[in-house]
């Protein structure tokens, strides 16, 4: 008798990796998955219903879901059969760039409250059942910034360091319940919402900011920014593959990078622990060399470095 589909909850699928991961899972050749892709706006489902095609109703359900809400969390998990989640993936999130100064700090509590506290919520909602039946997967979609910080980019890069630290610390415990944590930290993802976000920025006022930091920042890091996307940018549905690996893995790993062609600039904090290697050499580039950087971003771009990282 065939095992019964496992029941995958995701958050933040209107666009981007969400609902990359929604249809490919609905879509599983072998049906061992019933996708419950999750929104805050119900209004933005059309694309996500129109990608599922045949799934949508039989091996996918979308539902509204706010992880900034308990009440929203426990009216999602009330419409599950039984309240039962076999795999949580925590993929909702928001970003926030610019210089230091000119965001305000109720922008940086709202990155905090959907990326790290919402996702804090939502496994603290299906964790009493993965523990009393023994079993579950808790996906957490972080990045290569929770492992290493990107200029311009502190309060993201802090929210996705308060992810990795809070999950690794989880991890620990949970082995004990057979429940396993998975980080998966994708490198630049090119969507339409970062494309946008760019665009913004480069045109905000960032008030109480002094005029050098905002020359670094309209005319050096917003350049190198868009290099890196074009250059080593991935896909929304080739991050998606790898979490169905994952997802799919009998022992499921703790971290995965998903790009092969990024790992260069992550070796930079590993081969010196002080950290010091990586901030001196992230500063000259930038700052210093940013045509030698773009030539760099460019060379990360050759099809050599097109294979997705699988460590050992």
């Amino acid at each position: 008798m065939a095992d019964a589909p496992r029941t995958v909850l995701i958050s933040g699928c209107s666009s981007g990796i969400g609902l990359e991961l929604a249809v490919q899972l609905a879509h599983d050749p072998k049906q061992r998955y019933h996708v419950v892709a999750t929104m805050r706006d119900l209004g933005k489902k059309g694309t996500l219903e129109a990608a599922a095609g045949e799934a949508l109703g039989q091996t996918l359900t979308v539902a509204q879901l706010d992880v900034c809400s308990d009440e929203s969390v426990a009216q999602c998990l009330s419409c599950i059969q039984g309240g039962e989640v076999d795999v949580l993936v925590n993929n909702a999130g928001v970003g926030l760039v610019g210089p230091l100064e000119g965001l305000s700090l109720a922008a940086m509590q709202n990155v905090f409250d959907t990326n790290f506290f919402g996702a804090v919520r939502l496994v603290k909602a299906v964790l009493p059942g993965m523990k009393r039946r023994r079993q579950g997967h808790i996906v957490v979609v972080s990045s290569v910034m929770g492992l290493q910080g990107v200029v311009f980019n502190d309060v993201y890069a802090a929210s996705k360091f308060a992810m990795e630290g809070f999950f690794e610390s989880l991890a620990v415990q949970l082995l004990q319940f057979n429940i396993f944590i998975s980080l998966v930290e994708p490198g630049p993802v090119a969507t339409e919402f970062e494309g946008k976000l760019l665009e913004q920025v480069s045109t905000a006022e960032f008030p109480g900011t002094d005029p050098d930091t905002l020359h670094y920042f309209r005319n050096l890091y917003l350049p190198a920014s868009r290099e890196l996307f074009s250059s080593v940018g991935q896909s929304p549905e080739d991050v998606a593959k790898v979490i169905v690996k994952v997802i799919g893995s009998a022992r499921p790993p703790l971290r995965r990078q998903t790009n092969a062609r990024y790992t260069p600039l992550t070796a930079l904090k590993a081969m010196d622990p002080s950290g010091s290697l990586y901030v001196r050499t992230s500063h000259r580039l930038l700052f210093r060399w940013p045509r030698l950087l773009n030539l760099g971003l460019r060379c990360l771009a050759c099809s050599c470095f097109r294979t997705p990282v699988w460590p050992r």
